[in-house]
Protein backbone atom coordinates (compact mmCIF):
# COMPACT_ATOMS: atom_id res chain seq x y z
CA UNK A 1 0.00 0.00 0.00
CA UNK A 2 2.87 2.59 0.70
CA UNK A 3 4.48 1.52 -2.22
CA UNK A 4 1.40 2.08 -4.43
CA UNK A 5 1.16 5.66 -2.60
CA UNK A 6 4.51 6.69 -3.14
CA UNK A 7 4.13 6.10 -7.18
CA UNK A 8 0.96 7.86 -6.71
CA UNK A 9 2.57 10.66 -5.40
CA UNK A 10 5.34 10.61 -7.54
CA UNK A 11 2.96 10.81 -10.88
CA UNK A 12 1.04 14.20 -9.53
CA UNK A 13 3.95 15.60 -8.73
CA UNK A 14 5.17 15.24 -12.49
CA UNK A 15 1.83 16.22 -13.57
CA UNK A 16 2.18 19.35 -11.22
CA UNK A 17 5.57 20.19 -12.65
CA UNK A 18 4.75 19.02 -16.33
CA UNK A 19 1.44 21.64 -15.74
CA UNK A 20 3.75 24.28 -14.31
CA UNK A 21 6.10 24.15 -17.35
CA UNK A 22 2.87 24.17 -19.68
CA UNK A 23 1.47 27.40 -18.05
CA UNK A 24 5.11 29.05 -17.93
CA UNK A 25 5.04 28.47 -21.39
CA UNK A 26 1.53 29.65 -22.17
CA UNK A 27 1.67 33.07 -19.78
CA UNK A 28 5.40 34.15 -20.64
CA UNK A 29 5.89 36.76 -20.98
CA UNK A 30 3.29 38.91 -18.82
CA UNK A 31 5.67 41.71 -18.24
CA UNK A 32 8.20 43.85 -20.21
CA UNK A 33 11.43 42.23 -21.16
CA UNK A 34 14.76 44.12 -21.01
CA UNK A 35 17.30 42.79 -23.79
CA UNK A 36 20.56 44.47 -21.96
CA UNK A 37 23.40 44.87 -24.63
CA UNK A 38 26.46 45.02 -23.31
CA UNK A 39 28.74 47.37 -26.33
CA UNK A 40 27.97 50.61 -27.15
CA UNK A 41 24.75 52.54 -29.08
CA UNK A 42 25.30 52.59 -33.23
CA UNK A 43 27.01 49.22 -33.82
CA UNK A 44 25.54 46.22 -35.18
CA UNK A 45 24.76 44.78 -31.61
CA UNK A 46 22.94 47.69 -30.77
CA UNK A 47 20.93 48.12 -34.28
CA UNK A 48 20.07 44.01 -34.20
CA UNK A 49 18.88 44.06 -30.86
CA UNK A 50 16.53 47.01 -31.61
CA UNK A 51 15.62 44.68 -34.72
CA UNK A 52 14.66 41.94 -32.97
CA UNK A 53 13.33 43.27 -29.82
CA UNK A 54 10.62 44.97 -31.89
CA UNK A 55 9.20 42.00 -33.73
CA UNK A 56 9.39 39.85 -30.45
CA UNK A 57 7.28 42.65 -29.13
CA UNK A 58 4.88 42.26 -32.15
CA UNK A 59 4.90 38.47 -31.51
CA UNK A 60 4.58 38.26 -27.98
CA UNK A 61 2.21 41.13 -27.08
CA UNK A 62 4.93 42.66 -24.40
CA UNK A 63 7.37 45.46 -24.75
CA UNK A 64 11.19 43.97 -25.18
CA UNK A 65 12.97 47.13 -23.99
CA UNK A 66 16.95 47.52 -25.21
CA UNK A 67 19.00 48.86 -22.73
CA UNK A 68 22.91 49.25 -23.75
CA UNK A 69 25.15 48.68 -20.88
CA UNK A 70 29.01 49.06 -22.35
CA UNK A 71 32.20 48.61 -20.32
CA UNK A 72 34.90 46.40 -20.04
CA UNK A 73 35.27 44.65 -23.18
CA UNK A 74 31.42 43.76 -22.36
CA UNK A 75 32.12 42.58 -18.97
CA UNK A 76 29.79 45.24 -16.99
CA UNK A 77 26.84 44.73 -19.20
CA UNK A 78 26.97 40.81 -18.95
CA UNK A 79 27.59 40.33 -15.20
CA UNK A 80 24.12 42.26 -14.78
CA UNK A 81 23.16 39.75 -16.66
CA UNK A 82 24.26 36.91 -15.05
CA UNK A 83 23.49 38.35 -11.70
CA UNK A 84 19.60 38.86 -12.72
CA UNK A 85 16.74 36.72 -11.83
CA UNK A 86 16.45 33.67 -14.23
CA UNK A 87 12.70 34.44 -14.97
CA UNK A 88 13.08 35.35 -18.95
CA UNK A 89 12.34 38.95 -18.16
CA UNK A 90 15.97 40.00 -18.17
CA UNK A 91 18.09 38.69 -21.58
CA UNK A 92 21.50 39.17 -23.26
CA UNK A 93 22.50 39.91 -26.03
CA UNK A 94 25.47 38.35 -27.20
CA UNK A 95 28.48 38.49 -29.95
CA UNK A 96 31.44 36.58 -30.88
CA UNK A 97 33.08 38.64 -28.42
CA UNK A 98 31.80 36.57 -25.37
CA UNK A 99 33.24 33.69 -26.25
CA UNK A 100 36.95 35.40 -27.23
CA UNK A 101 36.60 36.95 -23.59
CA UNK A 102 36.46 33.64 -21.95
CA UNK A 103 39.93 33.38 -22.90
CA UNK A 104 41.11 36.83 -23.37
CA UNK A 105 39.96 37.65 -19.98
CA UNK A 106 39.73 35.10 -17.99
CA UNK A 107 39.63 36.95 -14.82
CA UNK A 108 35.81 37.55 -15.02
CA UNK A 109 33.07 37.62 -12.74
CA UNK A 110 30.81 34.82 -14.52
CA UNK A 111 31.73 32.27 -17.50
CA UNK A 112 29.80 32.09 -20.28
CA UNK A 113 28.59 28.96 -20.66
CA UNK A 114 28.41 28.10 -16.81
CA UNK A 115 26.37 30.86 -15.72
CA UNK A 116 23.90 31.49 -19.01
CA UNK A 117 21.97 29.07 -21.39
CA UNK A 118 21.37 29.62 -24.70
CA UNK A 119 18.72 31.04 -26.64
CA UNK A 120 19.57 31.37 -30.14
CA UNK A 121 21.99 32.71 -32.25
CA UNK A 122 20.25 36.12 -35.16
CA UNK A 123 23.21 36.21 -37.69
CA UNK A 124 26.81 36.73 -38.91
CA UNK A 125 28.23 39.23 -41.10
CA UNK A 126 31.38 39.95 -42.35
CA UNK A 127 34.00 42.23 -41.75
CA UNK A 128 35.94 45.14 -43.97
CA UNK A 129 39.11 46.88 -43.00
CA UNK A 130 38.92 50.25 -44.19
CA UNK A 131 41.38 53.31 -43.82
CA UNK A 132 41.35 56.74 -43.61
CA UNK A 133 41.88 58.22 -47.18
CA UNK A 134 44.71 59.59 -46.36
CA UNK A 135 46.91 56.41 -45.97
CA UNK A 136 49.12 55.97 -48.87
CA UNK A 137 48.45 52.19 -49.18
CA UNK A 138 45.79 51.68 -51.79
CA UNK A 139 45.40 48.01 -51.47
CA UNK A 140 46.49 45.24 -48.74
CA UNK A 141 49.88 44.08 -49.86
CA UNK A 142 50.87 48.17 -49.81
CA UNK A 143 49.88 48.30 -46.35
CA UNK A 144 51.63 45.07 -45.22
CA UNK A 145 54.40 46.31 -46.96
CA UNK A 146 53.97 49.69 -45.21
CA UNK A 147 53.73 48.15 -41.96
CA UNK A 148 56.77 45.94 -42.30
CA UNK A 149 58.77 49.21 -43.16
CA UNK A 150 57.80 51.22 -40.34
CA UNK A 151 56.49 48.23 -37.27
CA UNK A 152 54.49 49.97 -34.88
CA UNK A 153 53.97 53.16 -36.64
CA UNK A 154 50.38 52.66 -38.44
CA UNK A 155 47.35 52.42 -35.78
CA UNK A 156 44.11 50.39 -35.77
CA UNK A 157 40.72 51.32 -34.31
CA UNK A 158 38.79 48.80 -32.56
CA UNK A 159 35.73 49.12 -30.43
CA UNK A 160 37.53 47.48 -27.14
CA UNK A 161 39.11 44.15 -25.79
CA UNK A 162 37.91 41.39 -27.26
CA UNK A 163 35.63 42.04 -29.70
CA UNK A 164 35.25 41.07 -33.29
CA UNK A 165 37.26 43.82 -34.67
CA UNK A 166 39.90 43.60 -32.27
CA UNK A 167 40.44 40.14 -32.79
CA UNK A 168 40.42 40.39 -36.59
CA UNK A 169 43.23 43.30 -36.36
CA UNK A 170 44.97 40.73 -33.93
CA UNK A 171 44.72 38.09 -36.82
CA UNK A 172 45.78 39.96 -39.32
CA UNK A 173 48.91 40.76 -37.40
CA UNK A 174 49.77 37.53 -36.68
CA UNK A 175 49.38 36.02 -40.16
CA UNK A 176 50.79 39.10 -42.03
CA UNK A 177 53.35 38.91 -39.66
CA UNK A 178 53.59 42.80 -39.07
CA UNK A 179 53.26 45.19 -36.34
CA UNK A 180 50.45 47.64 -35.72
CA UNK A 181 49.17 49.53 -32.67
CA UNK A 182 46.34 48.83 -31.11
CA UNK A 183 43.72 51.67 -29.96
CA UNK A 184 40.10 50.39 -28.32
CA UNK A 185 37.42 52.36 -27.75
CA UNK A 186 34.68 51.88 -26.02
CA UNK A 187 32.17 51.59 -28.48
CA UNK A 188 32.39 51.32 -32.53
CA UNK A 189 31.09 54.59 -33.32
CA UNK A 190 33.89 56.23 -31.45
CA UNK A 191 36.71 53.99 -33.78
CA UNK A 192 34.71 54.63 -37.09
CA UNK A 193 33.90 57.91 -35.61
CA UNK A 194 38.04 58.37 -35.67
CA UNK A 195 39.11 56.97 -38.69
CA UNK A 196 36.98 58.71 -41.03
CA UNK A 197 38.58 61.75 -39.36
CA UNK A 198 42.14 60.82 -39.71
CA UNK A 199 43.30 60.14 -35.77
CA UNK A 200 43.15 56.94 -36.77
CA UNK A 201 44.79 55.14 -40.06
CA UNK A 202 42.20 51.85 -39.80
CA UNK A 203 39.88 49.71 -38.85
CA UNK A 204 38.28 46.23 -38.99
CA UNK A 205 34.28 47.06 -39.00
CA UNK A 206 31.09 45.24 -40.07
CA UNK A 207 30.09 45.47 -43.27
CA UNK A 208 26.41 45.81 -42.00
CA UNK A 209 27.67 49.19 -40.75
CA UNK A 210 30.27 50.66 -42.89
CA UNK A 211 29.20 49.81 -46.40
CA UNK A 212 27.40 53.04 -46.10
CA UNK A 213 30.70 54.87 -45.65
CA UNK A 214 32.70 53.44 -48.11
CA UNK A 215 30.41 53.71 -50.89
CA UNK A 216 30.33 57.66 -49.79
CA UNK A 217 34.21 58.11 -49.68
CA UNK A 218 34.85 58.77 -46.26
CA UNK A 219 37.01 55.91 -45.95
CA UNK A 220 38.66 53.16 -48.38
CA UNK A 221 38.14 49.33 -48.42
CA UNK A 222 41.06 47.43 -48.85
CA UNK A 223 39.62 43.76 -48.11
CA UNK A 224 37.05 42.07 -46.71
CA UNK A 225 36.85 39.57 -44.27
CA UNK A 226 34.53 36.34 -45.64
CA UNK A 227 35.43 33.44 -47.55
CA UNK A 228 33.56 35.00 -51.04
CA UNK A 229 33.02 38.34 -51.82
CA UNK A 230 30.26 40.39 -49.68
CA UNK A 231 27.11 40.72 -51.72
CA UNK A 232 27.08 44.59 -50.18
CA UNK A 233 30.66 45.22 -51.53
CA UNK A 234 31.04 43.40 -54.38
CA UNK A 235 34.18 45.27 -55.91
CA UNK A 236 36.22 44.92 -52.84
CA UNK A 237 38.27 41.77 -52.50
CA UNK A 238 38.39 39.41 -50.06
CA UNK A 239 41.29 39.05 -47.57
CA UNK A 240 42.81 36.00 -49.09
CA UNK A 241 42.31 37.45 -52.38
CA UNK A 242 43.79 40.53 -51.59
CA UNK A 243 47.26 39.19 -50.55
CA UNK A 244 46.98 37.01 -47.11
CA UNK A 245 45.39 33.30 -48.71
CA UNK A 246 43.47 31.68 -45.60
CA UNK A 247 42.12 34.83 -43.56
CA UNK A 248 38.92 34.72 -42.32
CA UNK A 249 36.76 36.44 -39.53
CA UNK A 250 33.16 37.26 -38.63
CA UNK A 251 30.85 39.39 -36.22
CA UNK A 252 27.96 37.09 -35.33
CA UNK A 253 25.04 37.64 -32.57
CA UNK A 254 22.59 35.73 -30.39
CA UNK A 255 20.45 36.11 -27.45
CA UNK A 256 21.27 34.22 -24.29
CA UNK A 257 19.72 34.35 -20.77
CA UNK A 258 20.75 33.84 -17.34
CA UNK A 259 21.54 29.78 -15.93
CA UNK A 260 18.14 28.03 -14.52
CA UNK A 261 16.02 30.17 -16.69
CA UNK A 262 13.09 28.01 -17.26
CA UNK A 263 13.64 25.89 -20.69
CA UNK A 264 9.61 26.34 -21.17
CA UNK A 265 10.72 30.10 -21.82
CA UNK A 266 13.72 29.68 -23.63
CA UNK A 267 12.39 27.29 -26.49
CA UNK A 268 9.53 29.97 -26.81
CA UNK A 269 11.81 32.33 -27.53
CA UNK A 270 13.67 30.08 -29.72
CA UNK A 271 10.99 29.09 -31.83
CA UNK A 272 9.99 33.07 -32.00
CA UNK A 273 13.63 34.46 -32.72
CA UNK A 274 13.96 31.53 -35.80
CA UNK A 275 10.37 32.75 -36.90
CA UNK A 276 11.49 36.47 -37.24
CA UNK A 277 14.67 35.03 -38.78
CA UNK A 278 12.96 32.85 -41.09
CA UNK A 279 10.64 35.11 -42.17
CA UNK A 280 11.54 36.46 -46.17
CA UNK A 281 11.55 40.33 -45.61
CA UNK A 282 13.91 40.36 -42.46
CA UNK A 283 16.05 37.86 -44.80
CA UNK A 284 15.65 40.38 -47.23
CA UNK A 285 16.52 43.30 -44.79
CA UNK A 286 19.24 41.85 -43.27
CA UNK A 287 20.90 40.49 -46.27
CA UNK A 288 20.79 43.59 -48.36
CA UNK A 289 22.70 45.38 -45.47
CA UNK A 290 25.22 42.18 -45.46
CA UNK A 291 23.86 40.00 -42.68
CA UNK A 292 22.98 36.10 -42.94
CA UNK A 293 20.42 35.10 -40.59
CA UNK A 294 21.04 32.05 -38.04
CA UNK A 295 18.87 29.74 -37.27
CA UNK A 296 19.39 26.76 -34.26
CA UNK A 297 17.96 25.25 -31.42
CA UNK A 298 18.88 26.31 -27.74
CA UNK A 299 20.94 22.79 -28.13
CA UNK A 300 22.95 23.41 -31.30
CA UNK A 301 23.54 26.92 -30.40
CA UNK A 302 24.84 25.75 -27.04
CA UNK A 303 27.63 23.61 -28.98
CA UNK A 304 28.20 26.51 -31.46
CA UNK A 305 29.07 29.09 -28.87
CA UNK A 306 31.65 25.85 -26.87
CA UNK A 307 33.20 25.31 -30.20
CA UNK A 308 33.70 29.03 -30.89
CA UNK A 309 35.59 29.54 -27.30
CA UNK A 310 37.48 26.54 -28.37
CA UNK A 311 38.40 28.12 -31.13
CA UNK A 312 39.54 31.56 -30.42
CA UNK A 313 41.37 29.47 -27.41
CA UNK A 314 43.62 28.43 -29.43
CA UNK A 315 44.26 31.31 -31.92
CA UNK A 316 44.87 33.18 -28.73
CA UNK A 317 46.93 30.61 -27.22
CA UNK A 318 49.10 30.46 -30.84
CA UNK A 319 49.46 34.23 -31.62
CA UNK A 320 50.11 35.11 -28.02
CA UNK A 321 47.48 38.07 -27.92
CA UNK A 322 46.58 39.79 -24.81
CA UNK A 323 44.55 42.49 -23.51
CA UNK A 324 46.63 46.19 -23.96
Amino acid sequence: MAFKQSLAVLALSLAAALLGTSATAQTYPSKPVKIIVPFAAGGPADNYARFIAQRLQDALGQPFVVDDRPGAGSVIGTDVVAKSAPDGYTLLLMSNTHTVNESLIPNKPFQLMRDFVAIAPINYSDLVLVANPALPASNLKELMAQAKAKPGKINYASSGPGTPYHMAGELFKSMAGISLVHIPYRGSSGARTDVMGGQVELMFDAVTTMAEQVKAGKVKALATTGKVRSDVLPDVPTMSEAGLPGYEATIWLGLMAPRGTPKAVVDKLNDTVSKIAGQADVRQIWIKQGAVPMVMTPEVFDKYARDDISKWAQVIKTAGIKVD
